[in-house]
């Protein structure tokens, strides 16, 4: 995983500013190896389609994947028949390769990807691209996995590819429901950033792009699609298959070993209504709740245990004090990670010691209901102890809850006015002090995009110079 280069700050979303006439809005890149019979209807029917339907200038680009048959003499003489058709040539194989060579030299705003089979209704393409025009997405994707899209296809591929997007739900936890449909678009702005980050160059390519992706907050747009299986297609599913589980035990590592940098990109868009200063409407608390509500029936479970094993060889006073110190520490530690979102060293041993603070709260608690228990009954039953000790702890709770949010993690975004009213203050930077988040810039080209004001207007591909070779 590449950790070498620190991403920059994600654009915010809007409208696509105007173009000149003749420039196109899209480019759709379809990457080929060894197409010499598939590749001329294709490319023909994908281009009578745009011509007819899409609203905008447009580019279809061949990415011929040293091929070694004659499709790069199809994909000339095509490029010399068809103004909005170009080719581009890679001397090594891989279909995240040839998407990264065209996507990262495209001056098209958005980036688009289709296989060459055409297995996808064409009908949906504007409906993928239409919000990331808008501003409304950062990527799209095609998913035949939805409830309303109509796929025709085997068994055998039907259940490779449902298995495959549930290993990435439960290993990587992935949202989005099809990461192998080879119908996807992005934002040219936003490629600029991801791109760097994206290691694989094969088939895994674009599912690592939508992990990091939405790992990183953007917005991704999924269309249901009408897909039809090619029977006849040089996909090699076993090797794929393994191919893509090691990938995903790679960005599974990374992940869970921080060694990623998406930590350290700024809050991606300048519109996002999670950043608008809303009265009595507490920050992220719905999203602390549930945390909290995770990471306390999980100590609780490992306070019983240790309880249970403590009780064996001590008194239950003595027990009780030993297991519920052992869980507050882990409970502490739990919480500022998940629930609170605080990461790095960082300030660590004062959130332990004010944890352990609201940990003697909590013994005061659990202990005043086992003396009082032992004042009632002299030997009360071992079940009756550890009722007593879940409703104690259950009173316990709230109030821990309320001393972690508003004592030991309390959000310090607006504690300093000053900083606050400082144009270069960021909240989202200042609410995790433990990172480097030193702004990297994602380039000219899209610096000058934000500058526009104009709308942009369809501009018809027919309209253009037909002797524009874009």
């Amino acid at each position: 995983m590449r950790t070498d280069s620190s991403p920059g700050t994600l654009p915010a979303r809007e409208h696509l500013p105007a173009a000149p006439a003749g420039t196109p809005v899209l480019d759709v890149v379809i990457p080929v190896y060894n197409e010499e019979k598939d590749l001329q209807p294709c490319v023909r029917r994908l281009h009578e389609h745009l011509d007819r339907t899409f609203p905008y200038a447009f580019r279809i680009t061949i990415a011929d994947n040293a091929s070694t048959d004659t499709t790069p003499q199809v994909a000339r003489r095509l490029a010399a028949q068809i103004p909005e058709v170009t080719t581009f040539r890679l001397e090594q194989k891989g279909r995240g390769r040839a998407l990264r060579a065209v996507w990262s030299a495209s001056d098209a705003p958005v980036l688009a990807y289709m296989d060459v089979d055409l297995s996808t209704d064409l009908n949906a393409l504007l409906p993928l691209v239409a919000p990331l025009i808008s501003g409304h997405s950062d990527l799209a994707i095609g998913s035949r996995l939805a409830r309303s899209s109509r796929v025709v296809r085997g068994p055998k591929r039907e259940f490779i590819s449902r298995a495959y997007n549930l290993i990435l739900r439960g290993s990587l936890q992935a949202r989005f429901s099809d990461a192998q449909c080879g119908f996807k678009a992005i934002r040219r702005d936003v490629a600029q950033i991801l791109l760097p980050l994206v290691e694989d160059t094969g088939w895994f390519f674009d599912t690592e792009m939508l992990v990091l992706a939405e790992r990183a907050g953007l917005r991704i747009h999924e269309v249901p699609v009408d897909w039809v299986d090619d029977p006849d297609s040089t996909v090699h599913i076993v090797k794929t298959a393994t191919d893509d589980l090691k990938g995903v035990w790679r960005v599974g590592r990374a992940l869970a070993t921080g060694s990623l940098p998406l930590d350290r990109l700024a809050r991606p868009f300048g519109d996002d209504p999670r950043d608008r200063d809303i009265e009595d409407v507490p920050k992220g608390l719905a999203r602390q709740l549930v945390g909290f509500c995770v990471v306390g029936a999980l100590s609780t479970l490992f306070y019983l245990l240790l309880y249970s094993g403590f009780r064996v060889f001590t008194g239950s006073q003595t027990a009780n004090a030993l297991a519920l110190l052992v869980s507050a520490v882990a409970n502490t530690a739990a919480n500022r990670r998940l629930t609170f979102g605080v990461r790095g060293r960082g300030g660590a041993v004062r959130h332990q010691a004010q944890g352990l603070v609201v940990f003697g709260i909590g013994l005061a608690l659990t202990s005043g209901s086992l003396a009082a228990l032992n004042a009632a009954t002299s030997e009360p039953a071992h079940s009756t102890e550890l009722a007593v000790l879940v409703a104690a702890n259950l009173a316990a709770t709230v109030l821990r809850f309320l001393l972690f949010r508003a004592w030991v993690f309390p959000d310090r975004r607006e504690d300093d006015p000053a900083r606050a009213a400082s144009p270069s203050y960021d909240p989202v930077r200042a609410a995790s002090p433990s990172y480097d988040t030193t702004p990297f810039r994602a380039g000219e080209v899209a610096d000058s995009w934000r500058d526009a004001t104009v709308q942009l207007l369809p501009v018809r591909p027919h309209d253009t110079d037909a002797r524009d070779s874009r």
